[in-house]
């Protein structure tokens, strides 16, 4: 029997069973090494990088030793941004089919209070939340945390940038001090050390960065007139032909910007930023995801927790702030062993700056080696389908694939991902068929009910 087994562990027959079914062949090496502290009940503080298996580490942890009788919040996972919590909660909703009647629950800014206060009155067991939400239910004592054992905090140096260490040390004056507290990072500046300090108990250091293989990256930098970076852009779309890219910026004016003149170019691109309502995050994460849309372009909030396992290219559209901030970006491509591709762009003003990134590995050009390529268009694959229905109305996937497969008549290969929300469900549909499911939907039912549907 291998180390790396999770049969190594001491886990229940069912979550070890559940674990193969989803795949976990072997542990990562932050799993293999905090694991076994984890399910001691001892602190930890680990180093990983995003796409290293974290999520699961923790998660199998507190599911280890959650009382599933026990209708208290014993866990509580803090988030730096909407889009990792609903990663960490979908992730968690997996690891914990082995056990019935588990009650997981998001608390994120951005989405009504009402709602969450309607799920709060029912229980939970498991809160995973950002800290702003997650303090002003505490506040208003709609959340308590008298009996919570185990307290996250996932990527705590990315909460720590966004100005959260004053809420994120309230939440914790709300917690029982007997407790285990987990904290992953991907990098550890002297803040996250202090903060360990200061809310862990003897805490096991991990640090597995130096063991995790490297992604292999193709990294190449460009020096190019601030008037000529948008056709130097569409010149790497063309002359590199990527499935998928993330474009970031560094403001979210720039990123609407850059998103509406690259739709003008025939590349299809959608931008996200802070200021996004919360549906309008759903609709051009979903459409990225499931190949509907080829072009993400970014600000910073989307450098980590974006739950996009297969990225072809990410271009920095201006130098970033700080080399740390590069490596979180390009690490979102060639990730689980897949090459991936990092483009820079910087304008001459840049230069001095831009001597910092030279090594070995990466190649400076001039922009002019792009060739210009005429009628250059970047459609993606699919298109989303809109369905006004989705959990509440006790809508699954099962039943929007069968309405699809069956009296629409599509093939099921032209039918891509799909997610259900709450009120909502997206299904992708292959661009050629996308009028013919559209109609067959609009006009036919789904589980006996007419449902509202329309294309992103």
């Amino acid at each position: 029997m291998k180390s790396k087994d999770f049969s190594t562990l001491q886990l229940p027959h069912a979550m070890l069973e559940n674990l193969n079914e989803l795949g976990f062949a072997e542990m990562t090496a932050v799993q293999e090494q905090a694991l076994p502290f984890i399910l001691q009940g001892r602190d930890v503080i680990a180093q990983a990088k995003t796409g290293s298996g974290k999520t699961a580490a923790f998660g199998i942890g507190l599911l280890n030793k959650l009382d599933v009788k026990k209708f208290r919040v014993q866990s509580l996972v803090l988030c730096p941004t909407r889009e990792l919590a609903d990663q960490v909660a979908k992730e968690l909703r997996r690891i914990a089919r082995f056990a019935h009647n588990v009650k997981i629950l998001t608390l994120c800014g951005g989405t009504a209070f009402g709602p969450q206060l309607g799920s709060l009155r029912h229980g939970a067991h498991i809160i995973v939340g950002t800290p702003g939400r997650v303090l002003k239910h505490l506040d208003k004592a709609t959340l308590h945390l008298e009996d919570l054992d185990t307290l996250v905090l996932d990527e705590a140096d990315r909460m720590l940038d966004m100005g959260f260490i004053e809420e994120i040390e309230k939440v914790i004056s709300y917690a029982k001090k007997e407790r285990q507290t987990l904290l992953f990072s991907a990098t550890f500046p002297d803040e996250i050390v202090e903060l360990s300090a200061s809310i862990q108990k003897d805490a096991i250091d991990i640090k597995t960065t130096s063991h995790e293989s490297a992604n292999r990256i193709t990294e190449k930098f460009y020096e190019t007139p601030r008037g000529e970076k948008l056709q130097t852009l569409v010149n790497i779309f063309s002359a590199f032909n990527p499935e998928n890219a993330i474009v970031f910026c560094n403001t979210k004016i720039e990123a609407d910007e850059i998103a509406n003149m690259m739709q003008d170019k025939k590349i299809d691109a959608l931008a996200i930023h802070g200021d996004l309502e919360q549906y309008e995050r759903n609709d051009v994460l979903v459409q990225f995801a499931n190949r509907s849309c080829s072009v993400l372009v970014a600000t910073d909030v989307a450098a980590r927790g974006l739950d996009i396992k297969e990225l072809a290219m990410v271009v920095n559209y201006d130098l970033p702030h700080s080399q740390e901030t590069y490596t979180h970006r390009i690490g979102r491509t060639a990730r689980a062993g897949k090459e991936g591709l990092a483009m820079t762009l910087y304008s001459e003003d840049e230069a001095q700056s831009a001597e910092f990134y030279k090594n070995e590995t990466r190649s400076f050009e001039a922009y002019t080696s792009l060739k210009k390529v005429n009628n250059f268009e970047m459609r993606p694959l699919n298109v989303t389908l809109v369905i006004e229905g989705g959990k509440k109305d006790k809508v699954r996937a099962g039943d929007l694939l069968g309405a699809l497969t069956g009296e629409a008549g599509l093939l099921g290969d032209c039918i891509g991902k799909i997610d259900i929300y709450d009120r909502q469900s997206y299904v992708a549909i292959q661009r050629n068929q996308i009028d013919e499911a559209y109609k067959k939907l609009k006009d036919g039912k789904i589980k006996g009910k007419k449902f509202s549907v329309w294309i992103l």
